[in-house]
């Protein structure tokens, strides 16, 4: 290598956006002195609430608490069922059990990876309280859970912890059950270094978040009931509000980088790019690709040789962890179990420049599928 030349340097899965205005956001709470739930926190719901129809926000301390009081705040706990996604982090399935009750797995959608609607249909019991989507990888999960959930008497609760401004005919995740759950990890689309959001359109919910959030109380020792202690700083409420700010922007610098991916990948045999259902507004956390199972493994290595960076979520599907595996043993999910061999998702995220997504599409190009095309 000649004197003074660089090599291009690695081209991250995801990269986290911590800028000088988040950094000042965190230092003037700091200074202010008035640092867990205070104006900081109530300013982010407010601002949040926008995203999502204008229903009420309550704010947490990550995303898998805004799942459990989802479902904690509307009365389902032991002897209910909740139907799941097995293909998902398993934090969806996490929050029924720390509930008390049982989730039921059901099979996806085969293009879009979101639970299906005929599965979900399928899935229901005597003991079934809830349906509980997850917008995957930031694409809508669907209206077609708004009518099964009211035909059967089902609440739906929708995890959106990937779908910050993702929507379905111009309506946004968030505002299609009776809850919502968003997650501010520093890989989302936006994030407030950690924490959670729970949207609900009803008042007497929102209330009985806010008291499960705080220990049961909203005025200081008038505990109204048992509750948690899962309350946002308001450090992390005020990078999320600068985020919140950028998001709009961050969502249309990935939906433009999937299609330059979209154009690139074109045409390589053994290579599905992501399909976008009619209607849908995707935010793209994750731009998902599906290529033959025996040649994944191999072609996330060859990538890395080439300095890209990918990942696969989610090697193992939820109902085959040990935690689950016995509740989830009779389950036959076909569609999960081929996507959890054949996704890789490669670097989609708004920091990357137009080199680096020509980088990502040769290394593609470059790698052999042999004969399993």
């Amino acid at each position: 290598m000649v004197s003074g030349e660089q090599t291009n340097p690695f081209v991250p899965a995801a990269r986290p956006v911590i800028g000088e205005e988040e950094i000042e956001a965190a230092v003037r709470v700091l200074r202010s002195g008035m640092v867990v739930q205070g104006p900081e926190v109530a300013a982010f719901e407010q601002e949040f609430s926008a995203l999502v129809e204008g229903r009420h926000c309550v704010a947490v301390n990550a995303g898998t608490s805004a799942l459990l009081l989802s479902l904690a705040a509307l009365g389902i706990g032991a002897g209910d069922e909740v139907i799941v996604p097995s293909f998902t982090f398993a934090a969806t399935a996490n929050a029924v059990s720390l509930v008390g009750a049982t989730p039921v797995f059901a099979d996806i959608d085969p293009d879009t990876f979101c639970l299906d609607a005929e599965a979900a249909a399928a899935a229901i019991g005597p003991r079934t309280a809830a349906i509980l989507p997850v917008d995957l990888y930031g694409h809508p999960a669907g209206a077609g859970f708004v009518e099964l959930a009211e035909r059967h008497g089902l609440a739906l609760v929708e995890d959106a912890a990937q779908a910050h401004g993702a929507a379905l005919h111009g309506r946004p995740v968030g505002a299609f059950g009776q809850a919502a759950s968003f997650s501010f990890y520093p890989t989302k689309n936006m994030h407030a270094l950690e924490g959670g959001m729970v949207v609900t359109p009803d008042a007497e919910v929102a209330r009985k978040l806010r008291l499960l959030r705080n220990q049961g109380m909203e005025r200081r020792y008038a505990n109204e009931l048992v509750g948690y202690n899962l309350r946002m700083t308001d450090v992390a409420a005020a990078i999320g509000r600068v985020q919140l700010a950028k998001l709009a922007g961050w969502n249309e610098q990935r939906r433009a980088n999937a299609a330059k991916l979209d154009a690139g990948l074109d045409g390589i045999p053994g290579v599905l790019t992501p399909v976008l259902a009619p209607g849908a507004t995707h935010v793209y956390h994750q731009y998902t690709v599906r290529v033959p199972a025996e040649r994944r493994d191999a072609l996330h290595e060859h990538l890395t040789g080439q300095g890209v960076g990918s990942a696969v979520y989610y090697p193992t599907p939820v109902h085959r962890l040990p935690p689950f595996a016995e509740i989830g043993a009779g389950a036959v999910l076909p569609a999960t179990e081929d996507a959890a061999a054949r996704v890789l998702s490669l670097p989609v995220h708004p920091s990357l420049a137009d080199a680096d997504l020509d980088r990502v599409v040769a290394a593609v190009r470059s790698f052999d599928f042999g004969d399993l095309r």
